[in-house]
Formats: C-alpha cells, sequence, structure tokens
C-alpha cells in the first residue's frame, strides 16, 4: 500500500512540479497576489517588498556556497573518500543501504544542520556508486539522505535564540534553557520517534529490481581531479610553489589551531561558519598541495549554480512576506482559532505553512516569535513548548520545499522532481505523528 501510495505522489509530481527556480517565481506571484488582496498593499508596494528583501539573504546565501564547495572538495580528497567507502561498505543489500543513509543523514543533521545537507548526499551518490548493480534506486536514496534533514537538534536557531541573554523577546518570556526546549523528555522522545521510524518508513518504500533507477554511468567516475604527474626536477618555480604541501600545511594548522581554541573556550559551538571551516581547514590538508585543492574547488564550484540564482528569489518572497503583513495575519488567524489545547498543534501547522514561504529559520522566527510566544503566556501554554512546535513546522514542511534540496541535488546531479514523490511520504508521516504530538503535549 505504502509503495502504491508513493508511486502516485512520484507520478503526481513527475507531471506537475517544475523546475525549482520556476517553482520560486510562481510562488513570487502567489505571494504577491495574496499580499494585494488580503493584506491590502497596492502592487507598487509589494514591488518595493520584494526588491528590498531580494538582498536580504546575501550573506547567507554566501555561506551556503562556500559549504557546499568546502564539503564537497573535502570528500572527493583521498582521506574523505576513504572514510566514505568505509561507510557505504558496511551494508549488504539496497534496503539497508538505505536505511544506513537515512541514518547516517540523521546523524549528521543533528549535529548541524548544514553539515547533513552535504554530508547526506556525498553519502547517498557513494552509496549507490560503490553498490552499483544491486538495484539501488538512486532518487529514492537521495530522498533518504534530503528527509535526514527533518530532526532538529544543538544547530537549531530557535532554541538556542531564546536561551540566550539579550534575545529579542527576553522581556517578554525570560529566558528559556535548553533542557526545557532541545534536551526535555518530550522532545528527546520526538526526535527519537522520527529517527527510528523514517529509515523503516523508507525501507518499505524500495521499489522492484525491474523498476529501480540506478545512478547514471556518467556520474560513477571518480570525481577527485587529476593530480600532478610532472616530475619535480622539470617544474618551474611556480610549479614547485603550487605543489609546495608546507603551503598547505602551515595554512591547515593555523586553523587547526584556531578551531581547538574556539571548542576550548565556546565549548561545542558548532554554527555555520565554524562548520565551513573545518570543511576548509581538513580540505586543504587533505589535499596535500595547494594546486590540488585549487582543482578540487574548481570541481566543486559547478554544484552552487542553483543556491546562487534561487535563494535572492526566495529572499523577496520574504521581503512581501513581512513588509507586508501577510505572514502576521496567517499567523494571528490561527491564533485566533485557537485554545489552550490546541494551541501548540495551530502553531506547527502555521509553523510548517510559513515556511512553504519563508524557508529561513531565522526569518521565520522573527516574524512568528514576537506574535506566538506572548499569545502563548496568555493562554497559559508552555512557551518552551510552543518555540518547539514552532522550529519542528520549519523543519517539517522542508520535505516539499526546494529551498533546502538545492545543495544535495547539485551533488546528485537529479532534479527535484525525482525526490519529492518520495520525501511527500515522510511529510505525511511525519505530520500526523507532530500534530498528535504537540496536541497531546
Amino acid at each position: 500500500m505504502l509503495k502504491r501510495i508513493s508511486e502516485f505522489f512520484v507520478s503526481l509530481v513527475q507531471k506537475y512540479l517544475p523546475n525549482p527556480f520556476i517553482l520560486a517565481i510562481l510562488l513570487t506571484l502567489v505571494v504577491a497576489v495574496f499580499a494585494i488582496i488580503g493584506a491590502g498593499a497596492t502592487p507598487m508596494e509589494v514591488i518595493d517588498y520584494w526588491g528590498l528583501g531580494l538582498w536580504d539573504l546575501h550573506a547567507f546565501t554566501m555561506q551556503m556556497i562556500l559549504l557546499l564547495i568546502f564539503g564537497y572538495a573535502l570528500a572527493i580528497s583521498r582521506p574523505g573518500d576513504a572514510v566514505i567507502k568505509k561507510l557505504c561498505s558496511i551494508p549488504n543489500t539496497k534496503t539497508q543501504a538505505i536505511m544506513m543513509t537515512n541514518l547516517i543523514a540523521f546523524a549528521c543533521a543533528y549535529l548541524n544542520w548544514g553539515f547533513g545537507l552535504i554530508a547526506g548526499a556525498l553519502i547517498a551518490k557513494n552509496m549507490a556508486k560503490m553498490h552499483y548493480g544491486k538495484k539501488i534506486h538512486f532518487p529514492l536514496i537521495v530522498a533518504a539522505a534530503y528527509s535526514g534533514n527533518i530532526v532538529r537538534g544543538p544547530s537549531t536557531s530557535i532554541p538556542l535564540v531564546i536561551a540566550t541573554p539579550g534575545h529579542f523577546l527576553e522581556d517578554s518570556i525570560g529566558l528559556i534553557p535548553v533542557m526545557e526546549t532541545l534536551y526535555s523528555p518530550w522532545n528527546i522522545f520526538i526526535t527519537v520517534f522520527i529517527v527510528v521510524t523514517v529509515p523503516i518508513l523508507y525501507s518499505r518504500l524500495v521499489p522492484k529490481d525491474d523498476e529501480a533507477i540506478e545512478l547514471k554511468p556518467e556520474d560513477i567516475e571518480d570525481d577527485a581531479p587529476a593530480k600532478e604527474t610532472k616530475p619535480k626536477n622539470q617544474m618551474v618555480v611556480a610549479e614547485r610553489l603550487e605543489n609546495a604541501s608546507i603551503l598547505s600545511y602551515i595554512i591547515g594548522i593555523a586553523g587547526l589551531v584556531y578551531l581547538f581554541t574556539w571548542f576550548a573556550t565556546q565549548g561545542f559551538e558548532l554554527n555555520l561558519n565554524i562548520v565551513i571551516m573545518i570543511f576548509l581547514v581538513l580540505g586543504i590538508i587533505a589535499h596535500g598541495t595547494p594546486i590540488a585543492y585549487v582543482r578540487a574547488i574548481q570541481n566543486s564550484m559547478r554544484t552552487g549554480a542553483g543556491i546562487a540564482l534561487q535563494f535572492p528569489i526566495y529572499a523577496g518572497i520574504m521581503g512581501i512576506m513581512a513588509n507586508s503583513g501577510l505572514a502576521e495575519m496567517i499567523t494571528n488567524f490561527f491564533i485566533a482559532i485557537s485554545t489552550p489545547n490546541t494551541f501548540n498543534l495551530f502553531s506547527f501547522w502555521s509553523a510548517g505553512i510559513l515556511n512553504i514561504f519563508i524557508p529561513s529559520g531565522g526569518g521565520q522566527w522573527a516574524i512568528q516569535g514576537p506574535i506566538m510566544l506572548p499569545a502563548a503566556e496568555a493562554l497559559g501554554v508552555d512557551p518552551a513548548r510552543t518555540a518547539m512546535a514552532i522550529a519542528w513546522g520549519d523543519s517539517w514542511t522542508n520535505q516539499i520545499q526546494p529551498f533546502w534540496a538545492l545543495p544535495l541535488l547539485a551533488i546528485a546531479n537529479l532534479s527535484i522532481r525525482d525526490i519529492m514523490g518520495y520525501c511527500a511520504m515522510v511529510l505525511i508521516w511525519a505530520g500526523v505523528f507532530f500534530s498528535i504530538a504537540f496536541y497531546i503535549i
């Protein structure tokens, strides 16, 4: 039955889901119409909101591109490739390979969501390469890697923000320690349930051998750039500098010293910039020479095109949603129909809906937080649970939001249509569970 349902969704998205860039344009038009009709903005105001918002994600866009190319460059180094191959050699069957890919993606995303996106994609691709011939359905294993990003871990912005002195809601809700949000018994139960059941769900979606679409033959070729073969005694001075391992080790060791100092003074603070730096430093050392790393980066740069093109469009959508008051209207609607028993459930649903148009946890929280948490206190609802309901709602609809899938799809060389049908199954399964959980708690 699950296979038939997943086949229906796969067929549906293959027919009707456009390229992510087209989808972003269509979402822009939908939001613009609702802002004009629902929020009373004029067409010129909507254009202004869009134009102003267009540039709000520039820093984040660059972070995601660097995360992608540095992570990819590390993976195609000899040490990185060896680690990945060791992990990929563990499963014996195609079902085990898909389940293990999903579990590794969960583990990496729990540590840091950005790390999870890249690591999951690399594991999925290499798992399919190493087990080529076993009829591993490549779109399914890539979807399994992407679904790991549904988990909420120590890098989740919302619980970290409200636990930090000086956050913008401190006057109304005070500080809420992570022991009441991320590490509360009920949230740990939610996390464990998702991590245990989603791999099982994917094991039930594995197609028959004659229906499997394996990795494309051209993608089986080694991604590693060619090594310099010219003997050193034939190199000119410039070439010797390019191949001087000492230069890589000097900059690499300096980076390691900085990272050691960071973790010694900040604790396990694994923010996005630190993850990028880890990839950069380890990649420089792993490739051995400066020119080898340059070639690896050149090989990796092609994977960042989708992010560079589409993230500004979503920033424009966010600008319309925030400045027109449309996001606030959606949030207030759910508050208006809430009771103390349903408030966290509606908080989860409203966050899931807004995430389609504002696929940024920080941006979404800046809009919803000041409205939802004071309302929770007024209704006598625990604000810690409301905050996590919003955080889980934000991750829930990522399963059908192409924004976060772009890095993974670039590495896998697939389109969003290839994986979205399977991710929709996770959306349904997780949505039912989350809804029950947040109604009960």
